[in-house]
C-alpha cells in the first residue's frame, strides 16, 4: 500500500509543524499536488535542476525540501529562466515540492538537533527561544476494567509528559451514573435501566500538538459508546522550543581539535576559523544556516565557540572582541538533514504499513569551491 503525499506531509508536520516557522517563512507545499499516491520521496536541502533530474530518475513523486524554491510571490513562469526551467521541469513530472525550513530548524529532531547529535554534544537546549508549547489537562472517566486501555493509550499518543518525567497521570476512584435511552447501544447495562458503575477519573497532561491524536487515541480505547471526558487550557508552559542550539562537549578540546570534528562531521574540506587555535572549548552553540545574527545570542549562553555559517566580516571582528569564537563550515552543512529527514519518514512510513519509502539526494547543492 501506497501512501498519498498528504499522509507523508502529515506525517512531516508530527516532526516540523507549520506553527514553528518564523513569522512570513516560505514553508510547506510550494507545487504540484499531494493527492496522488507516491512511490519515493526524496529528501534534499536544496531544490535545484540537478535534483529535478535526480527525482525523475529515481521515480520520486514527492520532494522534501528545507530550502524554499519560490522566495516571493512570481510575476511570471518563463520556461526559458532558470526558475522557470525548474519549475517546467517539475510540472511535466508530475512531482511535488514541500517545504520545511525554520520549522524543521526549531524542531526536536530537526536541523539543528542533528548538528549537535552529530557534535555529540549533551544538555541541549535552544540558543534562541521562539515558541512554548501550550498545556493542556485531559479528565476522562473510565470503567475500571478498562482504565489501564485506555491509559496506556493515551501515553502511547503523547499525553502525560511533565518536564522530563513520562506517564504522568493522576487517577480517582469514583461512581459513574447513565440511563441509556431508546437507540443507544450501551457498553455496560440496557436501555431504559438506571446504571451505576465502578469508574476511574483518569487526569494527565496533553501538549497542545498532540492533542487531536491523544484524544483521538483515547476515543478508540474507551468502550463507551458515548465517551465524558474535559479539556481544559492550563497556565503552565510546556515545552520551550527555538533556533540554534546549546550544548557541551564530554571533555574541553582545543578550537584547532573543534575545527577538525566540524570538519568530519558535517563532511567539509574547509572551514574558516575566528579565535585562537589553542584556545580551550567545551560548551558550544550551533546554527544551521546563516549564524551572523545569533553571536549575542551564543555569547549570553556562555558559549565558547559558535558553529554556524555565512559570517560577515565585522561581526567576526565583533565576536573575537566579546571573547567568542567561531567556526564557519558554511551553510551548506544543513545538507545533514537529508539523512537525518529520510530516516525519520522511512520509520514512520514503516509502522503505518506504507511501502513509500523516502532517501536523501545524493546530489551536492554546495556553490562554494575552495582553490
Amino acid at each position: 500500500m501506497l501512501a498519498k503525499g498528504q499522509t507523508v506531509i502529515q506525517l512531516m508536520e508530527e516532526l516540523a509543524p507549520k506553527h514553528y516557522a518564523v513569522p512570513d517563512d516560505k514553508i510547506g507545499l510550494q507545487l504540484g499536488s499531494l493527492r496522488q499516491e507516491v512511490r519515493k520521496v526524496l529528501v534534499t536541502l536544496d531544490v535545484t535542476e540537478e535534483v529535478a533530474e535526480e527525482a525523475i530518475r529515481e521515480g520520486a513523486e514527492l520532494i522534501i525540501a528545507h530550502h524554499p524554491i519560490i522566495y516571493r510571490p512570481l510575476s511570471h513562469l518563463q520556461s526559458d529562466t532558470p526558475a522557470g526551467r525548474l519549475y517546467t521541469k517539475l510540472i511535466k513530472h508530475d512531482i511535488a515540492v514541500y517545504i520545511a525550513h525554520t520549522n524543521l530548524d526549531v524542531a526536536e529532531g530537526g536541523v539543528n538537533d542533528l548538528m549537535a547529535e552529530a557534535l555529540e554534544l549533551t544538555d541541549l537546549r535552544p540558543l534562541e527561544e521562539i515558541h512554548t508549547e501550550k498545556l493542556k489537562k485531559l479528565v476522562v472517566f473510565v470503567p475500571e476494567t478498562h482504565h489501564a486501555q485506555v491509559q496506556q493509550a493515551v501515553f502511547a499518543a503523547g499525553a502525560g509528559w511533565i518536564g522530563r518525567y513520562s506517564h504522568c497521570s493522576f487517577n480517582i476512584e469514583g461512581k459513574g451514573t447513565f440511563l441509556p435511552q431508546e437507540g443507544t447501544d450501551p457498553y455496560i447495562g440496557r436501555q431504559g435501566r438506571f446504571e451505576q458503575v465502578a469508574e476511574i477519573r483518569l487526569e494527565t497532561i496533553v501538549p497542545e500538538s498532540a492533542e487531536k491524536r491523544v484524544v483521538q487515541a483515547m476515543l478508540k480505547a474507551h468502550p463507551y459508546e458515548e465517551v465524558a471526558y474535559d479539556l481544559y487550557p492550563m497556565d503552565l508552559k510546556g515545552r520551550t522550543f527555538g533556533l540554534g542550539r546549546v550544548g557541551k562537549l564530554t571533555e574541553a578540546v582545543t578550537l584547532r581539535e573543534m575545527a577538525e570534528q566540524v570538519k568530519t562531521a558535517f563532511g567539509v574540506p574547509f572551514l574558516r576559523m575566528v579565535g585562537s587555535p589553542d584556545r580551550p572549548v567545551r560548551k558550544v552553540a550551533v546554527l544551521g544556516g546563516s549564524g551572523s545574527r545569533y553571536t549575542r545570542h551564543a555569547i549570553f549562553a556562555g558559549a565558547d565557540v559558535l558553529v554556524t555559517g555565512d559570517i560577515d566580516y565585522h561581526t567576526a571582528h565583533d565576536a573575537l572582541a566579546a571573547g567568542l569564537a567561531i567556526l564557519d563550515p558554511g551553510h551548506n552543512v544543513e545538507k545533514i538533514m537529508r539523512g537525518g529527514v529520510a530516516e525519520y519518514l522511512n520509520k514512520r512510513l514503516s509502522e503505518k504499513g506504507y511501502e513509500t519509502v523516502a532517501c536523501p539526494s545524493r546530489v551536492d547543492t554546495e556553490v562554494f569551491r575552495f582553490l
